[in-house]
């Protein structure tokens, strides 16, 4: 074929699924977009400064928590006991500071306490190889009993004004909480995407075996997953106490199916090898926008998990498209 007659040959567009998947790697803050422009078109008060600062301070415990899980869907696993994890490390804060110990003790216990758990899961599903969804079941099971033991089922209250301070305050009209979230983001990424240690994450997420072969420590690399993962889970049960002024034993549901949702709408990919931390804090905002958006609307509570498991599939759907 001569030169010309290659000129000629008409350039081949690219296939639905190739747009389909370019489509999905961002189909979080496109989402988040067209969901801000919907509730602004149904009421005025959505896209007001108090509603979206209010709305951010409430989504940084969600995407710190969905950083976390971040971390376990990266190698390939799932953390199902953070929806426990989250008020275990509060009932631990709020133990300590209603039996006299210092707010910063108190702290420091819900952070290791939410630190061990990842570890105690890290253990069982790198250093035994039991699967990570029944570990981490199970662990939800086990830590929402241990959550009421601890408290008796009731609530504490927790009175301290450096946490009010953390919850409400903050540099001009920058919030503390929006800090703490864009540190962690930051820190993630860091990790993820800048270091020798995210690196084998990913290629333990993306070819376990094959990254066994080429030496690395794959068991370690899943214990340090899903510690991470705790240790976060510690950090955002810390918020949930100053924002909420109390520890809540209840078994937080939402914030596991949430936080899924929002890694794996965020650009993630469930089978584990691919992560985007951005896809990951856009996903989290989308779902606590979702919420905020029915409550100014005042749709009834009871349509909120039907939403949340909807975009849970959604996402699901989504991610059959990515690469």
């Amino acid at each position: 074929m001569t030169a010309s007659a290659e000129l000629a040959q008409p350039v081949p567009r690219a296939g639905r699924g190739e747009i389909l998947a370019k489509a999905a790697e961002f189909a979080a803050p496109l989402a988040l977009i067209v969901l801000w422009v919907a509730f602004f078109i149904a009421t005025p008060n959505f896209l007001t400064l108090d509603n979206i600062g209010d709305l951010l301070v409430a989504s940084t415990i969600l995407t710190v928590l969905a950083l976390g899980q971040q971390f376990a869907i990266t190698v390939g696993g799932i953390d199902l006991s953070v929806g426990a994890n989250l008020p275990w490390a509060a009932a631990i804060l709020g133990y300590l500071a209603t039996h006299g110990y210092s707010t910063a003790v108190a702290i420091l216990g819900a952070i290791l306490g939410g630190l061990a758990v990842g570890v105690i899961n890290g253990l069982l599903v790198g250093r035994l190889h039991m699967t990570d969804f029944v570990v981490t079941l199970g662990m939800l099971s086990v830590l929402n009993g241990a959550t009421l033991l601890l408290t008796h089922g009731n609530t504490q209250a927790v009175t301290s004004s450096f946490l009010q301070r953390l919850a409400l305050d903050g540099i001009g009209p920058v919030r503390w909480f929006w800090l703490l979230a864009l540190l962690a983001a930051l820190v993630v990424a860091g990790i993820i995407f800048r270091t020798r240690v995210g690196t084998h994450l990913l290629a333990t997420g993306g070819r376990l075996e094959a990254a066994r072969d080429t030496g690395i420590a794959v068991n370690r690399i899943r214990l340090f997953a899903y510690a991470m993962s705790g240790l976060l889970c510690g950090i955002a049960g810390v918020m949930l106490v100053a924002r909420n002024g109390g520890a809540d034993p209840s078994l937080q549901t939402t914030y596991l199916l949430s936080s899924i949702a929002a890694v794996v709408l965020g650009g993630s990919s469930l089978s584990g090898g691919k992560a985007s931390v951005l896809g990951t804090v856009c996903g989290a905002v989308l779902f606590t926008s979702l919420i905020n958006g029915f409550t100014i609307l005042g749709i009834s509570q009871y349509y909120q998990p039907v939403a949340v498991g909807a975009v849970l599939l959604l996402a699901a759907g989504i991610a059959r498209f990515r690469k």
